[in-house]
């Protein structure tokens, strides 16, 4: 655990210091785009902060590789280089569109073959479901699978990039309870080792937030723009993936050691990582039933995302941002609990998440539907005739 605070610690660091550097260079030479119809906020910010995140992940990856620790990461070097590699196209590709706006089918090709090096050359694909055993058909289907899966999430995770503070927030908040679970299941699976690559994804992601937060926090100086928010969301699904691809139904199934009901045994480890951008995913394919049911692109832009409809709804930028927080938190630790309760010999423990999860739900669904203040009443046009 020692290690990875460290990296932790080390990662907020480097982004953080990153972090203000792009931002002073991108004021300096005045590296950001005007205001679009759709944006939020009023003054031209600097959209490069991805820069400085990856920066930051290239970092602790390079750290990992001095420590004894991690060295079973670096047994396999292809998989590490496969991510940094995907990774850094991704942030390219995303720098480009922040600075000059690329066309959707460039980018969404871009996401297409920064998946497809993960699976291929990193070849961490998803093999299994833990549920009933369920495998891959073939080794094309798994490529296939894990391929949709990285570019979905990575488009959830970018669909919310709409308010300060909002996607670093969600995310730090998903990774660390993320972090808690893989950390967990690495000791409860009996591995000679705390050590997974899931964990590590995940300790660097809350890295990367909490180092470039201070910069994105309302009034933001300094966006992530999709460069970091696409970023982010191929990292998680990195990470969930490996958990997900290296859990057997006898890890999780219904045995003494653990005293798990085989029901949530099997559905935790799946579950989780899908709860934890369960709010990216909710938000992204609303989006596309909304814009291809009036026969425009699923990556259109427009403001009718969640974060806008809060905002229309009478909630304050700050205020919509912090119900995120919570929904994502509420979500993600009920999961979270159920399974810290069927890692326990009392029967029924996992009823602890369940009613912390429907109490939370219902305390911010009040509070989501019951803004503190009225929206501002709709512009009076005037009559052209």
């Amino acid at each position: 655990m020692t290690l990875y605070v460290l990296t932790v610690v080390f990662t907020a660091l480097v982004t953080f210091a990153f972090a203000w550097t792009v931002w002073r260079l991108s004021r300096r030479y005045k590296l950001y785009p005007g205001i679009r119809e759709r944006d939020v906020h009023k003054t031209p910010t600097p959209r490069l902060g991805g820069v400085a995140m990856f920066l930051g992940v290239v970092a602790a990856f390079l750290l990992s590789s001095q420590l004894p620790f991690f060295a079973i990461m670096w047994s396999e070097p292809a998989q590490v280089w496969a991510i940094l590699g995907a990774t850094a196209l991704i942030v390219l590709v995303g720098v480009a569109d922040d600075l000059w706006d690329v066309d959707w089918m460039i980018k969404l090709g871009a996401q297409f073959l920064a998946a497809g090096i993960i699976a291929w050359f990193g070849e961490l694909q998803i093999y299994s479901l833990p549920i009933g055993g369920i495998a891959m058909g073939s080794s094309w289907m798994s490529f296939t699978l894990t391929v949709f899966a990285i570019v979905v999430v990575m488009n959830a995770v970018n669909f919310i990039d709409g308010l300060d503070g909002l996607v670093a927030g969600v995310a730090l908040i998903a990774n660390g309870v993320f972090f808690a679970y893989s950390y967990m299941l690495s000791r409860d699976t009996g591995a000679s080792s705390y050590f997974n690559l899931a964990s590590f994804i995940a300790a660097v992601l809350i890295g990367v937030c909490l180092g470039f937060l201070p910069l994105n926090w309302r009034p933001a100086k300094l966006f992530m723009g999709d460069s970091g928010a696409l970023m982010i969301g191929l990292l998680m699904a990195c990470s969930a993936i490996a958990v997900t691809s290296s859990i057997t139904p006898a890890m999780v199934g219904d045995n003494d050691e653990f005293g798990r009901s085989q029901l949530l045994g099997a559905f935790i480890p799946i579950l989780l990582p899908i709860v934890i951008v369960l709010l990216p995913l909710l938000d992204f394919g609303l989006a596309v039933v909304r814009r291809m049911s009036k026969g425009k692109s699923p990556f259109s832009p427009d403001r009718k995302h969640l974060h806008h409809r809060m905002l229309d709804m009478g909630h304050s930028d700050l205020e919509a941002v912090v119900i995120f927080y919570a929904w994502t938190s509420i979500v993600s630790l009920s999961v979270l609990l159920m399974y810290i309760g069927t890692s326990e010999s009392w029967p029924g423990d996992y009823l602890i998440g369940v009613a912390f999860g429907v109490l939370g739900a219902a305390a911010c669904l009040v509070v989501t539907l019951l803004p503190s203040r009225r929206p501002a009443p709709a512009p009076v046009l005037e009559d052209a005739s």
